[in-house]
């Protein structure tokens, strides 16, 4: 499920010092540092607020598990301990809404603050079961990587090594978040877990290690403002309509 990032035309843009890589393709792709200070950006004040981020962001989430796997209904969602692990939650609740009946979320470890617990009593209301262990992902149509974003680096401890190891076994349809947990967010497949999401959607923009991903690939994180956009160099498609969503098509030719 990955290619090479020579499949890739790059051109550089200056930011703070930072750089950003420009495909062919007319898609930006960050790095870790631009990645970063980018969200620090949308979120000065006055800007957007984290739980505004977050929750646009799950909205895109949902819609493009949705609009890849339609006649989805058990949709399991993974839960890391920061803020994609929120994102996930979000989803799940969208997800709910848009129909599916048997979603149910894995949450080994749960942030005190007031914005997650809010996310997971969210969840409760909906009867959407947020539990500690993993169970068997061949009962589930779709599986959603919520676990680690482009802000981790290293490798992964308990309980998320194990639960990793379970995602990269799985038969079940895998959509990544943002980046493929586990996946160094510029080189890619590096470390000892390599997932092989078969859905991955950026968040924003896609980030290095995309390059290296080969499957149906979402744009989604419409919120973005032109003086943002224009001192990150971003290039994206335009998105269609009032959709959340946009396919970058042909991601992996």
């Amino acid at each position: 499920m990955r290619r090479a990032i020579g499949l890739f035309v790059l051109t550089r843009h200056a930011c703070r010092g930072m750089s950003t890589l420009t495909s062919r393709k007319g898609v930006t792709l960050l790095g870790q540092e631009a990645a970063i200070a980018l969200d620090v950006d949308l979120m000065e004040s006055p800007g957007f607020s984290i739980d505004q981020l977050m929750e646009l962001a799950g909205l895109s989430v949902a819609c493009a598990v949705r609009d890849a796997y339609p006649a989805a209904d058990g949709i399991l969602i993974v839960a890391g301990p920061g803020n994609n692990g929120g994102d996930g939650l979000v989803a799940a609740r969208h997800l709910w809404h848009f129909g599916a009946r048997n979603v149910r979320v894995v949450y080994p470890k749960r942030p005190s603050k007031p914005l997650f617990r809010n996310l997971v009593k969210q969840c409760e209301d909906l009867r959407i079961p947020v539990e500690d262990a993993m169970p068997d992902t061949a009962g589930f149509d779709v599986v959603l990587d919520a676990v680690f974003g482009f802000s981790f680096y290293g490798e992964p401890r308990a309980p998320f090594d194990e639960i990793l190891r379970d995602l990269e076994r799985t038969a079940t349809p895998l959509v990544s978040v943002d980046t493929p947990s586990g996946w160094h967010v510029e080189d890619g497949p590096t470390g000892p877990v390599k997932l092989a999401p078969d859905v991955l959607v950026s968040l924003t923009a896609p980030k290095k290690c995309a390059s290296h991903f080969a499957g149906r690939h979402y744009v989604g994180g419409r919120f973005v403002p032109p003086r943002v956009a224009e001192k990150y160099g971003l290039e994206l498609p335009p998105y269609l309509g009032a959709s959340q969503i946009l396919e970058l098509p042909n991601w992996g030719s």
